[in-house]
């Protein structure tokens, strides 16, 4: 029986989960901004609370950019929300799930697309775009080397993503996230097998043991701090430090599911508690040994706090259409926002606060628009490698022996793919013009893709074996006897 309150919370559950995700990406993009045009002056220091608020703020400023500075000082940990990023990862991952197992290389090949293709979108579709931008300012340009790394990721892999950092800084996020799809599988069995408590448990030991060996032994520090440190913020860019942050998302999604936890917690209850896990990781990450857990607390308490009140927002129906409208784009958001931020700031701002401050909003719109082209490009993307690469097949394998397709597909066929037989044919496309092969757009509700005639089975309409053996059985019946 399904719980009343998962019944009651099911309809806008999509719509204050993305507006969590357009609001992560928003922080992430004004941190950017607010980092590059301050120069990097202020990043969290291992030295205590009262060293690092006195540090927000100049200690010569004008009365009158007082104020400015204090009320930008919260961009300055919009860093934050990339944990919040892990978190959301594994609580949608676990939602994508409609059964309690899962087929290894189906999965794979369905979620790192679900990553890569928006990427490569973006990295493709940017490169010209920078150079353009690059040659006709005189500015940067990206070298050769790293657009071949950034086109071909991740045939070209570190976990760091230190291949991708020069043509924009946070896409070290990417390899991060792939991270978390290849070990997923395993989490959820382990999940299974131990249950949810037992595996929080476990993950929150290997994350802990392994940020205090990253801090003592690595030579690492988180990476949103500037600290002189020999391995600087490269072990906390391994999956292993943020993994208990992911198996949280898991965790509370598994309890959603059944209508327990903390997302069904009263409304006062979530803002305090929020509040409070936010407090104390907000005060740790200022002390070398807070870094151990601070990284756990911050998303704990930002989750609270602002999926609160994206609720409270999703409880209108207009508001509900608008988040769940961004959200979709918030992946493509991310990949392209530095772009946007930092040609902006050289080009444009040249360290001029007032200019700065009026093309706020902008930016976010700008980064905004090129997400939706983004997502617009990519079927069309995918579509044209498609065609490429079934051409390119056709021809190098035109002297191999090929079987003869005995129907011709048509919109509306039903057919079977990968042994399933709720799939139907949306539209088709004819390979190399020769109408010796066809390109078949199918859906079975839940998904759409493009794959060749040659992987289709039709359904025809034939009389089950069950309905053909009795009627024989009639037949015999009423042939009349020989003897």
């Amino acid at each position: 029986m399904r719980h009343p309150l998962t019944a009651a919370h099911s309809s806008n559950r999509l719509a204050w989960l993305e507006g969590l995700r357009i609001l992560a990406a928003v922080m992430i993009l004004l941190y950017h901004g607010q980092l590059l045009f301050i120069d990097y002056r202020y990043t969290p220091q291992p030295t205590g609370l009262l060293d690092n608020l006195q540090g927000l703020i100049p200690a010569q400023v004008a009365p009158a950019a007082f104020w400015g500075h204090l009320l930008a000082a919260p961009t300055l940990f919009g860093f934050q929300f990339v944990d919040v990023f892990v978190m959301i990862s594994g609580f949608s991952l676990m939602l994508s799930l409609r059964q309690q197992s899962l087929s290894l290389l189906p999965f794979w090949r369905r979620r790192l697309l679900r990553i890569l293709w928006p990427f490569w979108t973006v990295a493709w579709a940017s490169y010209p775009v920078l150079w353009a931008i690059g040659v006709a300012t005189q500015s940067y340009v990206p070298s050769l080397w790293h657009i071949f790394a950034g086109a071909t990721f991740p045939l070209l892999f570190d976990y760091r993503g230190s291949l991708l950092l020069p043509t924009s800084g946070p896409w070290w996020f990417v390899p991060l996230i792939v991270s978390f799809t290849l070990v997923f599988p395993l989490l959820h069995w382990l999940q299974q097998r131990w249950g949810s408590r037992n595996l929080l448990f476990a993950s929150l030991a290997v994350t802990l043991t392994y940020r205090i060996l990253a801090i003592y032994s690595f030579g690492g520090h988180p990476t949103y701090a500037i600290f002189d440190n020999s391995n600087a913020e490269q072990p906390f860019q391994v999956f292993l430090a943020k993994l208990s942050t992911f198996v949280v998302g898991m965790v509370v999604a598994r309890q959603y599911q059944r209508g327990q936890g903390a997302l069904f917690w009263p409304q006062t209850r979530k803002l305090t508690v929020g509040a409070g896990l936010y407090g104390v990781g907000f005060i740790s990450q200022f002390y070398k040994l807070g870094w151990v857990f601070c990284d756990l607390l911050l998303p704990l308490g930002l989750t609270l706090l602002c999926g609160t009140m994206m609720a409270a927002i999703a409880t209108r129906p207009t508001a509900r259409t608008v988040l769940i409208r961004a959200g979709r784009h918030s992946y493509s958001f991310f990949l392209i926002h530095n772009f946007v931020v930092d040609r902006t700031l050289n080009l444009v701002v040249q360290g001029i606060g007032s200019r700065y401050v009026s093309l706020l909003l902008p930016m976010i719109a700008l980064t905004y628009g090129l997400a939706v082209v983004a997502d617009r490009l990519q079927p069309l993307l995918i579509r044209i490698l498609q065609h490429l690469w079934r051409d390119l097949d056709y021809l190098l394998s035109a002297s191999a022996p090929r079987t003869q397709q005995d129907w011709t597909p048509i919109v509306g066929d039903r057919v079977v793919y990968t042994g399933r037989t709720d799939w139907e044919i949306l539209q088709i496309e004819i390979l190399l013009d020769d109408g010796n092969c066809y390109l078949c757009k199918i859906t079975n509700q839940h998904q759409s893709l493009w794959v060749s005639q040659e992987r289709l089975t039709p359904i025809t309409a034939q009389v089950p074996d069950s309905f053909t053996e009795a009627a024989l059985v009639v037949k015999n019946r009423k042939k009349p006897s020989n003897g």
